[in-house]
């Protein structure tokens, strides 16, 4: 029988409803510097062979891959920069106002793998790392690590080394795929209201996209989020500390008990009316109810701060409009989905794009008149 192994990721995009950092009690650092080098020359002479054996066109692909990279780090200087921050190790810092909507960071990845695979990780990775410059090389190792396994010695073993690293820092990159991405990696957790960016992943330009949700000062830190943070802190805690091995303390998570009482409350209804929402599928509910429960978990994100996932909230709602035949609020709600997805994914996405055309042509929903006609709210009524 076929052993096969998951990669795991520590982060999700936002397409998938999770869009994560890092304090951590149990993180280590990078091997002394001496160490590092010594694995940066043999990776450099690995690189060497390895290279006189390509094409020379796949040699100059890979050039102009580096210096787009270049050019992208040199853009992000003048946005943020990577410091240290007590409590939590490096974390990224607006080093100017940034407006919501705004691209913060685009970021190709050092490697991409399978989410499952029959051969051994660690060979896998090793043999990725191996490709790598040496500039690369030392962005991967520079990266944190958790639940690195304490009978090893991360100063020797290198292989599991690498793969306490991939398996913390790992992004989705498509429905079956992985990748690193160090610059990214660097963006701290934030639940619910606290989080201020949040990043995708597309496909065509195997690029990730990170995007603010919300005007961000200068001096203020940029926050993901690792996990669906629409649970109560106890919950939220709890999972960020056995699955990265830190204690929130960010600034809901911080709030007094009654307020964040308060907060657990309205994150729950959150959850709970997506539920009730998703059982318009199963026909329990009609268009009408499922517009107002939309409605609803808009109101009471908006009274948590909580503004992820309105994007795709709104075109599920022009969704709805358009199985009923409703012409008129299924071009409201994608105008709203076109205004939120341009805020979370960016103006150029295809989901914006998806929007407009929308507007223009409702009857071309693919869900059109697929149920009932009648007439169901707008995001105003």
């Amino acid at each position: 029988m076929t052993t096969r192994h998951r990669i795991s990721q520590r982060k999700t995009p936002l397409e998938n409803s999770e869009p994560e950092a890092l304090e951590r009690p149990r993180v280590h650092s990078t091997p002394k510097v001496p160490t590092l080098l010594a694995i940066m020359v043999l990776i450099s002479v690995a690189c060497y062979f390895a290279l006189r054996e390509l094409p020379y066109g796949f040699v100059q692909r890979q050039s102009a891959i580096q210096a787009t990279e270049d050019d992208l780090e040199a853009r992000d200087a003048s946005i943020f920069s990577v410091q240290g921050i007590p409590g939590k190790g490096k974390g990224i810092i607006a080093v100017r106002d940034i407006k919501r909507g705004e691209v913060v960071l685009r970021e190709r990845p050092l490697f991409v793998l399978p989410s499952e695979i029959t051969t051994s990780p660690t060979a896998l990775i090793t043999r990725h790392l191996s490709l790598l410059t040496p500039y690369e090389h030392a962005q991967f190792y520079n990266l944190s690590y958790v639940n690195f396994p304490p009978d090893l010695d991360p100063e020797n073993d290198f292989a599991e080394l690498a793969l306490a690293i991939f398996q913390t820092n790992a992004v989705s990159t498509g429905v079956n795929s992985v990748g690193i991405f160090p610059r990214m990696a660097r963006l701290n957790h934030g639940c619910s209201s606290a989080f201020n960016v949040v990043y995708t992943w597309r496909e065509k330009e195997g690029m990730l996209m990170v995007h603010a949700i919300r005007d961000i000062q200068k001096g203020e830190e940029l926050l993901t989020t690792y996990t669906d943070t629409k649970r109560p802190r106890d919950q939220r805690r709890a999972y960020l500390l056995h699955q990265y091995s830190f204690h929130c303390s960010c600034d809901v998570c911080s709030l007094p008990d009654e307020k964040s009482k308060e907060s657990d409350r309205r994150l729950m209804s959150m959850s709970e009316l997506h539920a009730q929402f998703a059982s318009w599928g199963g026909g329990t509910i009609d268009g009408v109810q499922a517009i107002e429960i939309v409605k609803r978990i808009w109101e009471v994100g908006s009274e948590e701060g909580y503004l992820s996932e309105r994007g795709r909230l709104a075109a599920d709602a022009a969704w709805v409009a358009a199985a009923h035949s409703d012409a008129a609020s299924t071009n409201a709600w994608a105008k709203l989905a076109e205004e939120w997805f341009g805020y979370e994914v960016g103006v150029d996405s295809e989901q914006v794009l998806e929007m407009r055309m929308l507007q223009t042509q409702p009857e071309g929903h693919l869900a059109w008149a697929s149920r009932q006609a009648i007439r169901v709210p707008t995001p105003d009524a």
